[in-house]
């Protein structure tokens, strides 16, 4: 995940076209194979010593409602900011490539992550709990990356306060991860030592 974090924008991209493009998604690729990895790892760890299976973790109700609603709601709102653009609501006209180079990736690795998390709570993985923090972190990353770009490609002042308010929202939907992950971290800990003095 390392070169995604620090390797310079003007070493990569190349310009508001399709090359432009694909080397930022191939950058995201790079940080989505070091998450898978990270993720199976974390899975591993987490097995019982000497069984093949996963400790068993039932994912609450609300806490899928809430994660699905986050998603949704972050990826509805820019494809509405584009549908906008296009029918000529938003003025100045953002082109359709420059729309992608802002946040084409950004959609996409949200639509990784979405099935990611799917796939954790369908196997009663023990990341569940993990999996969005690792993403979302991330995704603010990326959502200041195509704040950078934004100057770069031109973009009109309304496509930045988009950009700049998707980045409030994962900020708070972080933050508020991060408490709940606290939370469920304690509340499994004094579980296991409930069963541990029976």
């Amino acid at each position: 995940m390392a070169p995604t974090l620090w390797l310079p924008l003007s070493a990569v991209f190349i310009g508001p076209n399709i090359a432009g493009l694909l080397s930022l998604v191939g950058l995201d690729c790079i940080f989505n194979i070091g998450a898978t990895l990270f993720l199976l790892m974390a899975d591993t760890c987490a097995r019982s010593k000497g069984t093949s299976s996963p400790t068993r973790s039932q994912v609450p109700f609300l806490y899928k409602l809430w994660n699905l609603g986050a998603s949704l709601l972050g990826f509805f709102v820019p494809l509405v900011i584009l549908f906008s653009s296009q029918r000529g609501y938003l003025q100045p006209h953002l082109s359709f490539i420059s729309f992608a180079v802002l946040l084409g990736p950004y959609l996409l690795l949200l639509s990784i992550q979405v099935l990611t998390e799917m796939l954790s709570w369908h196997w009663k993985s023990s990341v569940w709990l993990v999996t969005p923090i690792v993403y979302e972190a991330y995704r603010i990353l990326q959502l200041m990356r195509g704040l950078n770009l934004g100057i770069e490609v031109g973009a009109p002042e309304w496509a930045l306060v988009s950009i700049r308010l998707l980045v409030s929202w994962w900020m708070w939907v972080l933050s508020i991860q991060l408490i709940r992950e606290a939370w469920f971290a304690g509340v499994n800990y004094e579980n296991r030592l409930k069963q541990t003095q029976v």
